[in-house]
């Protein structure tokens, strides 16, 4: 019996995995990138009730949550359902740095959008030089010792 690969029918398993509600929280795409002092997560997502986001910070560590149910109701039969909904969950280690009392987040056209302020002790700062003049400078000698 010969047996072969087809990698859509592979892609269609994933898929299948990834999308099936029943295997616990979901994850959400983000980007993330530094704007100034401070870092700016952006969450996707679509179709969830922002009454059902919930972001906490433990620690070091941000974890965001959110839920999205699935449309039902009385003599409806799907043709398609490949939207996700359930539990979503991303937990991030915020690392040192992070000024964790001082974060903010806002809910827009299904993005989440997380600011995330560097503490003042991780900006960069300038070190101011001192001169010293070269009578306050101490004598330094150097003696050869004859070793013969």
């Amino acid at each position: 019996m010969a047996m072969f690969f087809d990698p859509f029918r592979e892609l269609d398993r994933v898929a299948a995995h990834l999308l099936d509600s029943r295997q616990g929280p979901r994850l959400m795409p983000i980007d993330l990138h530094l704007e100034g002092d401070h870092y700016v997560l952006a969450a996707d997502l679509p179709g969830v009730d922002p009454g059902s986001v919930d972001i906490d910070v433990d620690g070091q560590v941000l974890t965001i949550r959110a839920e999205r149910t699935a449309r039902t109701g009385e003599g409806v039969k799907w043709l398609a359902h490949e939207r996700p909904f359930g539990s979503f969950l991303r937990q991030f280690n915020l690392g040192d740095g992070i000024d964790t009392s001082a974060i903010s987040a806002t809910y827009e056209n299904g993005v989440l959008s997380v600011v995330i302020p560097k503490s003042e002790k991780a900006k960069p700062r300038k070190v101011e030089i001192s001169t010293v003049s070269s009578s306050q400078q101490p004598a330094v000698e150097a003696s050869q010792a004859n070793t013969q």
